[in-house]
């Protein structure tokens, strides 16, 4: 299998299990890279032109669809110095000047696997593949030894292009949206076409008078990328709203939690233990926990939250005196909202567990 064939095959398999935990980016974003180029040494017909490592930059455009996939268009540019020129029976002739380019259009499809909502990382991998249509040329290439020397036709060749990316985002949660971003691109042409002319030396008729070399590139990216539809957090609440309290019978406590947490901080404690105190003098016969989420993760996330919270808080009345089996356990993961948000939204309100003494 050759190195392009095995490179999108790998690709493609990859792209399933990044789509099953998918980094929601949503709406359109921007992006931008730039880094090292590194283009292979191919040979065509006794020609092979070596080249030095260059440069690549791209810019795109894109959307993302909220769950995982996202499509862009980008453009790019690479350039790399040329070398040296080897000829069949030559030895490599050293280049006096000349370089290799490539620049062109890319439609990318890319899947985002967001490890920051399972384990607390600001951190998002992606693969994806693109197709497109890109010019290659070879400008300026001058070659020459003693008496013989060889200049490659200054042209364009435009072929269909096809590429590989693996990358790494690295979000800021202080700014919503924003993402740096370093990545891995495979890019390759179908075969582009050059012209070699002798213009000194004595005449050879091993020469050939064209080529079509392959077009392989490795490029080694950093860059920033930007959601502009990336959902911004709700202000936080001035103080943690007091207890809700029910009529004689029926008393109501809320704790709240942090985003994306379980743990009890020490203002929770305390009203566990007001609970627990209230339920004993109030000699109540059923103590309901129940576990909520906000909706800035996916629905089956948030409901094990939920319950997680709940169990918790459970745990805690029982540690301060309540009997376990006088307490009733639920989860309601995000379907009962104390606030109304839309999904995505981190609402400190909703990350709650309910007590109620009954």
């Amino acid at each position: 299998m050759s190195l392009k064939k095995a490179l999108l095959a790998a690709t493609v398999l990859a792209l399933p299990m990044a789509a099953a935990q998918a980094q929601p980016v949503s709406g359109l974003y921007l992006g931008a890279g730039a880094g090292l180029n590194f283009r292979h040494d191919t040979e065509s017909r006794g020609i092979e032109v070596q080249t030095r490592v260059g440069g690549v930059g791209v810019g795109s455009i894109g959307w993302g669809f909220g769950n995982g996939i996202r499509a862009e268009i980008e453009g790019s540019y690479r350039e790399n110095e040329i070398d040296k020129l080897n000829v069949a029976g030559v030895p490599p002739i050293s280049a006096r000047s000349g370089y290799v380019r490539s620049y062109g259009v890319m439609g990318n499809a890319l899947f985002d696997l967001n490890l920051d909502r399972f384990f607390g990382l600001p951190l998002a991998p992606y693969v994806g593949v693109g197709a497109g249509y890109l010019w290659s040329d070879i400008k300026n290439a001058r070659f020459s030894r003693g008496g013989t020397s060889f200049r490659i036709d200054d042209q364009d060749d435009g072929q269909f292009a096809y590429q590989a990316i693996a990358g790494l985002a690295f979000k800021l949660f202080d700014v919503p949206g924003l993402a740096f971003t370093a990545e891995y691109r495979f890019l390759g042409t179908l075969n582009p076409k050059y012209g070699v002319d002798r213009i000194a030396g004595p005449p050879r008729n091993d020469v050939a008078a064209g080529f079509r070399p392959e077009n392989y590139n490795h490029s080694a990216l950093l860059g920033v990328r930007y959601n502009l539809g990336a959902p911004r957090p709700a202000p936080a609440a001035a103080e943690t709203p007091p207890p809700v309290r029910q009529p004689e019978i029926a008393r109501t406590y809320l704790v709240f939690f942090d985003w994306n947490r379980a743990d009890l901080t020490d203002r929770a404690r305390q009203i566990i233990g007001e609970a627990a105190n209230n339920s004993r003098n109030a000699r109540s016969t059923r103590v309901e926990v129940a576990g909520h989420a906000d909706r800035s993760g996916t629905p089956q996330y948030n409901q094990r939250l939920s319950q997680r919270r709940a169990d918790v808080v459970a745990a805690e009345l029982v540690r301060q005196g309540v009997n376990r089996g006088d307490i009733g356990v639920t989860a309601f993961g995000e379907s009962r909202p104390l606030v109304p948000t839309a999904d995505g939204v981190r609402e400190p309100q909703n990350r709650r567990v309910e007590i109620v003494l009954r």
